[in-house]
């Protein structure tokens, strides 16, 4: 598949199957993932996921960040999409630099890992979700998931395989978005 095919082609997958999803293939993902531009001297990005058993680990944080009427209303079906229907959950992490243009570096690069990752999966039938929910800025949920101070949460990832490709969102024409100065 040509690339531009891949990233007209690609949707957000919000609905899963269930179907087992070996961990050792977001790995091979991700090792080409990580091939994202970056503007420091390392990589500004790591990564927490959560697979089989530790699914309900992931899920027991998010719980952590629910009030008592949101866990009675949404507990069940959460822990059924975290548990059952999503095969992995990725945290994707990167070191926050207090200085502004470097915590803004930092994550844009991790942005583009992130974009790769979904493209990758796309090419091998495997749906994702990229979500930023409160849960990413929650102590409660940081300290659940193991993350150490000074990183922040770029995305939480799900992943897993998934029987309907939802229609494209309408997109504005480049005419409509692009200022073109040439003199």
């Amino acid at each position: 598949m040509k690339i531009s095919q891949t990233i007209r082609e690609r949707r957000t997958i919000k609905e899963f199957n269930g179907k087992p999803l070996d961990p050792s293939i977001i790995m091979k993902l991700l090792n080409d993932a990580i091939w994202a531009p970056f503007h420091s001297r390392k990589e500004p990005w790591s990564f927490i996921m959560f697979t089989g058993d530790g699914r309900k680990k992931f899920a027991e944080a998010i719980a952590l960040t629910y009030s008592e009427e949101m866990r009675q209303r949404w507990g069940k079906w959460a822990m059924h999409q975290y548990c059952e229907l999503m095969q992995v959950h990725l945290l994707v992490v990167f070191d926050a630099d207090p200085r502004q243009k470097y915590w803004e570096d930092a994550f844009a690069a991790t942005a583009a890992l992130i974009q790769n990752l979904q493209l990758l999966a796309w090419e091998q039938g495997i749906g994702v979700v990229w979500k930023t929910n409160e849960c990413n800025w929650d102590p409660a949920f940081h300290r659940a998931v193991g993350l150490h101070a000074g990183q922040r949460i770029a995305g939480v990832l799900h992943f897993g395989y998934f029987d309907r490709i939802p229609k494209p969102r309408k997109r504005q024409t480049i005419e409509q978005l692009l200022t073109h100065i040439d003199s």
